[in-house]
């Protein structure tokens, strides 16, 4: 194996210290010199090992607070030197430069720091500097260096050792190498990122993505599509930092349909009742709030049985027993929420494939983020939406007004509509939806096809009307004719909640007092495409 560099001495300077005691051990083990710094080197001696200080390689003590420790050229001389190149190795003998083999390092942990809420000043002394700097030169020095970024990597360090007979292989050295660039990437993304919020800057002049990698999927959208899905630790609860407690991977579609179902049920806190979202291909084909989570669910499946078939149930309290025998009744892919009982687990445990997730809490949907959609050539970023209304903002244009009943069924559905693809339509009455229209070219489409959707449940369920009769409709953007509001009136709606802002809501206006029916217009809209 002529690509084998054997180890004869190794760096370690880390801040996740996991693992490091059992891998130094190994490593002294196998004759492997061991240089580190402050703490790292502070925690090898007290288990018993022998190490060499940094400074002591560098002639120069750790400075201003550990802030320059390792820029030096003993230590970068020693990890960008090619010794295969007579005139490095010539530098080094003239500079006293010793080969550096391995390099164990692992960052200050700025993301958590950010994560935990800390003061700016905390923050910005968690900027790993001299890190980054060590990790990109062992990394551009992979034909002759191995860098270790991820205490997770540690077994497989050790397994290329056996494997080569205490050395690392050219293949080694370049898996962790493009995981090393990956890393510091990221690690950067994450500074920026902070720093555009800390500054005020609403469009930085560069803007980067960084994640890790979570799970190699089995495919995309399609079995031709190669997918992965990775995390960015903003640690913000949902299908990324769920705890998956049974059924088969996620996949691709999961992933994105069970996200889309948590967000949305994250909207309805506990303290205003039990609540239910069930989602298809990435819109919600039922959300209901109940007296118990159990009838939020049946409430939010009669909504639309036939979609709700192998859909992603989110629920925004635990789980009980109940739930998750009527959940159980149909095949469910996923199912996600807060909590889960013991007597639900053991429910779901004899339906193998339905993948249980347990979520943080719920996500905060009045903090602010960003969603970013690629395009040809780039990619669009924009605020995540948390928009809200209040009593203030919202205007009654009809003659007729809203009951009080009616105004909470306006802001439930408003919600939901929120969550709908546009053209979006949300018939709902008492805290249920009755009907929805999503993604249509058309408003009058998504119109018509969600009071056709609850016709056929009324047929389904042996109904003597519609549900949408009485109902309220919640469109996410204006009505640009006055056709879909009066096909709304056609299916019953007695409300309307919409944007207002056409050059004909003078029309629309009329044609809803026409047809005696309340309407309020809220000023904000909620395009989601």
């Amino acid at each position: 194996m002529t690509d084998v560099v054997p180890l004869s001495r190794a760096l370690i300077s880390v801040s996740d210290k996991s693992g490091l005691i059992e891998l130094a051990t190994e490593l002294e083990a196998a004759g492997v010199e061991l240089l580190s710094t402050g703490g790292s080197a502070g925690m090898l001696r007290d288990a018993g090992l022998t190490v060499r200080d940094v400074a002591d390689v560098t002639g120069h003590p750790e400075i201003m607070g550990g802030r320059v420790k390792t820029l030096h050229p003993r230590i970068h001389g020693g990890l960008l030197a090619l010794r295969d190149d007579p005139g490095h190795q010539a530098a080094m003998e003239e500079h006293g430069i010793e080969p550096i083999d391995l390099l164990i390092v692992n960052l200050y942990p700025f993301e958590e720091t950010v994560a935990a809420g800390a003061d700016a000043a905390e923050i910005i002394e968690n900027i790993d500097i001299g890190g980054p700097a060590m990790i990109r030169a062992g990394a551009k020095t992979n034909a002759h260096v191995a860098v270790v970024t991820d205490p997770a990597d540690y077994a497989d360090l050790l397994g290329e050792m056996r494997r080569t007979g205490g050395g690392t292989g050219a293949e080694f050295r370049a898996r962790m190498a493009l995981a090393a660039f990956g890393r510091t990437a990221a690690y950067d993304t994450a500074v920026a990122t902070w720093m555009a919020r800390h500054t005020g800057a609403e469009t930085p002049p560069w803007r980067t993505l960084g994640g890790k990698l979570r799970q190699r999927l089995r495919y995309g959208e399609n079995p031709h599509q190669r997918a992965a899905f990775y995390v960015d630790g903003s640690n913000r609860p949902g299908v990324a930092t769920a705890e998956q407690l049974q059924g088969k991977e996620l996949s691709y579609n999961n992933i994105n349909d069970t996200d889309a179902a948590y967000e949305l049920v994250s909207e309805f806190l506990p303290a205003g009742g039990a609540a239910c979202v069930i989602v298809k291909h990435a819109n919600p084909c039922g959300v209901a709030r109940g007296a118990t989570l159990a009838e939020a669910y049946r409430r939010a499946y009669d909504c639309d049985r036939t979609s709700a078939f192998g859909g992603i149930v989110a629920l925004n309290a635990a789980v009980d027993a109940e739930t998750a025998q009527a959940i159980s009744e149909i095949f469910t892919e996923v199912v996600i929420a807060p909590a889960f009982h013991n007597d639900a687990r053991d429910i779901f445990a004899a339906k193998k494939n339905v993948r249980l997730l347990k979520a943080p809490g719920l996500a905060n949907m009045a903090e602010p983020g960003l969603e970013m959609r690629p395009v040809t050539g780039g990619f669009l970023v924009q605020d995540r939406d948390t928009g809200t209304l209040d009593a203030a903002d919202i205007r009654i244009v009809t003659k007729v007004a809203p009951t009080e009943s009616q105004m909470a069924d306006l802001l439930f559905a408003w919600t939901v509509a929120k969550h709908v693809k546009s053209n979006a339509i949300v018939y709902a009455k008492d805290g249920a939806t009755v009907g929805i229209g999503a993604g249509q070219m058309s408003r009058i489409d998504s119109t018509r096809i969600a009071a056709r959707k609850a016709e056929d449940m009324a047929e389904a369920l042996g109904l003597p009307e519609a549900p949408t009769r009485g109902s309220v409709v919640a469109s996410d953007a204006f009505f640009p004719f006055a056709d879909g509001l009066l096909t709304a009136a056609e299916a019953g709606a007695v409300a309307v909640i919409q944007p207002g802002g056409s050059v004909r809501d003078e029309e629309v206006i009329a044609a809803a007092d026409t047809a005696g029916i309340a309407m309020v217009f809220t000023g904000m809209r909620h395009f989601r495409h």
